[in-house]
C-alpha cells in the first residue's frame, strides 16, 4: 500500500530566522497537477539553548521508515500528505527561559511549516491537521488555542493543565509558584474557551506516567464541552501512556481515520 510513496527531508525558516526542517511524505501515485491535498502534520516540541542548536537537521531522507500504528504515515494510505517531525523548537539563549515564550515561537513555527507546504502546492491551508503525543499532544491543544492554522487536532495522552504539574514538566525546572503566569498562559485548559477547532483526545485508563494522569484529559473534555467545543473523549481501559492491546490499537486508529475524514478531508474551504 505505500509503493510509490515520495518522501522528502525538507528545509524552510521562521519568522525569526531560525531554520527548520521536517520530512514530507506525499501519498502513492500523486502528481503536482492533482493540487493540494488534505494534510497531517505530526510534532513534538524540544527545547534549545541557541538558535544554531534548534537549526540543526536531525533527519534523513536515507533512513528507513518504520512504519508502526503509531506513525501518520499511515495516513498515506488514506490520499493525505504527512509533515512528520516538523521542528518545533523552544529556544533560550542568554539566560532566558525558553518557556517564557513558549507559545510565540510554537505559533511560530507551525505557521512557517504551514506556510511551506501551501508554497509547494502540496497542501489545502484550510484542510491540515495538527497532531502528536504526550508533549506532542500538549503542543496540538496550544497550537488549536493560539492559532488559526489548523482544521482540527488529535492528541493522544496529552497534558493540559500544567497546575497539576506543579514542580515542573519537560524542561521546565520551575515551579508554579517561581513563574505562575508561565503555567497559566502554557496551559490549554485555561485558555478553552479560544479553541473553536475540533479536538480528539485519547488517553490510556491507566496512564501513570506522573505528568499525563488520565484527569488531564478527562477535565479538559469537561471544560471544552461545556464551553459549547467540538471534543470527543477517547478512554482506552488497561492501557498506560503507550498503547498495547490489539483492540485498543484497531480502535485508536478507527476514530483517528473517522476524525480526519470528518474533520478534515471532507471540510469546504472557509
Amino acid at each position: 500500500m505505500f509503493d510509490g510513496m515520495t518522501k522528502e527531508l525538507i528545509t524552510y525558516s521562521r519568522a525569526d530566522g531560525v531554520e527548520l526542517s521536517a520530512t514530507l511524505y506525499l501519498p502513492p501515485g500523486y502528481d503536482a497537477g492533482d493540487g493540494p491535498l488534505p494534510t497531517v502534520m505530526w510534532a513534538y516540541p524540544r527545547e534549545f539553548v541557541s538558535a544554531d542548536a534548534a537549526g540543526q537537521v536531525s533527519g534523513s531522507p536515507w533512513a528507513y521508515d518504520y512504519i508502526g500504528w503509531w506513525s501518520p504515515l499511515v495516513w498515506l494510505t488514506r490520499g493525505y500528505a504527512v509533515l512528520d517531525d516538523p521542528a518545533m523548537p523552544i529556544i533560550g539563549e542568554a539566560g532566558e527561559e525558553p518557556n517564557d515564550t513558549f507559545v510565540e515561537q510554537l505559533s511560530m513555527s507551525a505557521e512557517a511549516a504551514v506556510e511551506e507546504l501551501v508554497r509547494r502546492g502540496v497542501a489545502d491551508r484550510d484542510r491540515i491537521a495538527v497532531g502528536g503525543v504526550s508533549y506532542g499532544a500538549f503542543m496540538t491543544a496550544n497550537l488549536l488555542v493560539h492559532t488559526d492554522l489548523f482544521a482540527a487536532g488529535i492528541a493522544m495522552t496529552g497534558a493540559y493543565n500544567r497546575t497539576l504539574t506543579p514542580f515542573g514538566f519537560q524542561s521546565e525546572d520551575r515551579t508554579l509558584w517561581d513563574a505562575p503566569d508561565v503555567y497559566v498562559r502554557m496551559s490549554p485548559f485555561m485558555n478553552a474557551d479560544r479553541l473553536e477547532e475540533p479536538i480528539l483526545l485519547v488517553h490510556g485508563q491507566a496512564d501513570d506516567n506522573p505528568g499525563t494522569f488520565p484527569i488531564q484529559s478527562e477535565r479538559f473534555f469537561a471544560a471544552l464541552k461545556g464551553l459549547g467545543g467540538t471534543a470527543r473523549l477517547v478512554l482506552l481501559p488497561l492501557e498506560s501512556h503507550g498503547y498495547r492491546a490489539r483492540e485498543s490499537i484497531l480502535h485508536v486508529l478507527w476514530e483517528t481515520q473517522e476524525w480526519l475524514d470528518r474533520y478534515v478531508s471532507r471540510r469546504e474551504h472557509r
